[in-house]
């Protein structure tokens, strides 16, 4: 399964570009692209958007990655995250219908 560090480091690799040509035209660090791409670092939500436009990577294909990442890396040790999941599918569904019948 593909986590977004690795997703973004093929898609530069793919393109032929140079960690440090890669940072300048996503205007970040060099060494925060590598810890992104090694998954020592959580990228942002607005790099993960520059991502999507400079790699030319679908946008909600990106951010489900990332959220995912989030998500799972948060689960990961616990015993309960297949519940959690699905009661926190249940909190968000609701909350959505609170907030679109103006309720909140």
């Amino acid at each position: 399964m593909q986590n977004l560090g690795n997703l973004i480091r093929k898609k530069r690799e793919d393109r032929n570009l140079l960690l440090r040509e890669a940072s300048a035209l996503l205007e970040i660090d060099q060494a925060v692209l590598s810890k992104i791409e090694r998954n020592d670092r959580k990228a942002t939500k607005q790099q993960v958007l520059k991502f999507s436009e400079i790699y030319k990577i679908n946008k909600d294909k990106l951010l489900i990655t990332w959220l995912s990442d989030k998500v799972a890396y948060d689960l990961l040790d616990e015993d309960l995250a297949k519940q959690v999941l699905v009661v926190a599918e249940k909190k968000i569904n609701y909350q959505r219908r609170q907030k679109y019948n103006g309720n909140k």
